[in-house]
């Protein structure tokens, strides 16, 4: 009767192992659902985890997709989710996380020990079946410390995601800048040049000084290496955004937009920064999830200070003059060296590392808003002067030295030094546009990937895809080039006529 009941324990001991072994199992997603809603939220976008052929097929259509027509901005960040290498390499960090939070909520397996013994007379078997109890007593706080680990891996994933999104979206921006700049510095080389062929033409004709064809054939040289140094600014910065987008082969040679797009009208009012930053980053969140499980990790070593290891075990010995034995066993480590101070210790210290880290956090991410906040109302307004004033001012003069040169009251060299006045005022233009885009990229990120929902709505010219000039905006003025150019054929004279009068 004994035997039988101990049989049925050793049943139940057993089933109740199966059972609870079963309770923790992978998730259908693998975490990345707080992934993808994160981008569908935050950026309007859709981050995909690449793990089959059927996975990289439908990102290789996508792409091919978005860059069959002129890359966008919001292209090229959703080119970036689908195809940087080094974010499908964080999404990894999802696995390896949901596998430790599963092994976490699994029993130890269980032991058996067999002996068997030989004496003169007779022999012995021993059976020994264990199992560590303190891993099953620890098993709900193990698997609550794992969950909280897996769901900061969660947010510190999805920030990773928000932190490619904001490169893209400024190796976007920078890369049409030095473009634009580019396609400029090739019309201020074009003009120089015809400047400098009138003004050699000018030279062999006797009408000109030495003083001022030198000066002609300077400003000619130095566009000329101005427009080498910007092109390769520009090859730079489109390399950078192709990197970012995980783009090779073929996929290299999409198009972009030959300008940024124009400032908009008005610039958003924001308030309350720093408290949305604080319920909206993602990295706090993360870091107030590690404290919470370092905190629980501490209470668990203190729990655990005296006893590192117990097993209980079922003895079924056999000899062959006693028979059948039946019995257990319990196994404690005692602690006559060690009493777990340095563990609890060390649980300490990790504690306040942690909590220490979340302040500075805190204190980092507010800092980070006030810095750019600034920067982004500092570079709007910079872009509007240059806009309202700085630009409308050139064309002015512009358009004056055009009219005083078709009277015949300016010559074509008043003209070209006119052209190369401007050549600082557009730079300043495009730079300082770039800048603010640059600048609110800047502040989404700082706030958690986007702005708050009241400043959510684009204003008109706002940086998308598919933004366009707005009218009202003045256009940079390019340098004159054909009157320049078409001078010396018609008139060559003209210019020291006119100059005469």
């Amino acid at each position: 009767m004994m035997r039988q009941l101990s049989r049925n324990r050793v049943t139940c001991i057993a089933v109740a192992t199966v059972f609870l072994a079963g309770c923790t199992t992978f998730s259908k997603d693998g975490g990345f659902n707080t992934v993808s809603s994160t981008a569908s939220e935050r950026l309007g976008k859709d981050a995909v985890y690449v793990k089959t052929d059927e996975d990289r097929d439908a990102v290789f259509k996508r792409t091919q997709e978005l860059l069959a027509k002129p890359l966008g901005v919001d292209d090229a960040v959703q080119v970036a989710l689908l195809n940087n290498r080094g974010l499908q390499a964080s999404y990894g960090e999802l696995g390896i996380s949901e596998a430790d939070l599963v092994q976490a909520g699994r029993l130890p397996n269980p032991g058996f020990t067999f002996s068997r013994t030989h004496w003169s007379d007779g022999f012995g078997i021993s059976r020994t079946f264990s199992m560590g109890v303190l891993g099953v007593l620890t098993l709900p706080v193990a698997t609550r410390i794992e969950s909280r680990r897996f769901e900061q891996t969660k947010l510190e994933t999805a920030n990773a995601m928000l932190a490619v999104a904001a490169d893209a979206r400024k190796a976007y921006v920078n890369a049409v800048a030095a473009e634009q700049a580019a396609l400029y510095a090739a019309q201020v080389k074009d003009s120089s040049e015809a400047g400098a062929e009138l003004a050699l033409r000018m030279r062999q004709a006797g009408n000109f000084s030495k003083l001022d064809y030198a000066r002609e054939q300077a400003f000619y040289a130095e566009s000329t290496a101005q427009l080498a140094k910007a092109r390769q600014q520009s090859v730079m910065a489109r390399e950078k955004l192709t990197r970012t987008m995980g783009l090779w082969g073929s996929g290299t040679q999409y198009k972009l937009p030959d300008h940024l797009p124009d400032l908009p009208k008005e610039r958003p009012q924001l308030n309350d920064l720093e408290s949305f930053a604080m319920q909206s980053r993602l990295d706090i969140q993360a870091a107030k999830l590690r404290t919470q499980s370092v905190a629980t990790s501490l209470g668990l070593s203190k729990a655990t200070r005296f006893i590192n290891a117990l097993d209980v075990g079922y003895l079924d010995n056999f000899e062959t003059d006693k028979g059948h034995e039946h019995g257990y066993e319990i196994s404690v480590e005692i602690p006559i060296f060690d009493w777990g101070s340095a563990k609890v210790a060390r649980a300490e210290a990790i504690y306040m590392q942690s909590a220490n880290r979340l302040a500075q956090t805190a204190i980092d991410a507010r800092s980070e808003v006030r810095e750019s906040y600034s920067a982004y109302v500092t570079s709007y307004d910079v872009a509007k002067h240059y806009r309202d004033e700085v630009v409308p001012i050139r064309k002015t003069i512009s358009d004056e030295m055009l009219l005083r040169y078709n009277g015949m009251l300016a010559s074509v060299f008043e003209l070209l030094a006119d052209s190369r006045d401007q050549v600082a005022a557009v730079n300043g233009y495009i730079d300082a546009l770039k800048d603010y885009w640059l600048a609110e990229t800047d502040l989404q990120q700082s706030l958690g990937g986007r702005l708050p929902p009241l400043a959510m709505t684009p204003a008109p010219g706002a940086l998308q895809s598919d933004a366009a000039p707005t009218p009202a905006t003045p256009t940079p003025p390019a340098p004159a080039q054909d009157s320049p150019s078409s001078a010396p054929a018609t008139q060559p004279a003209s210019p020291t006529n006119s100059e005469g009068k």
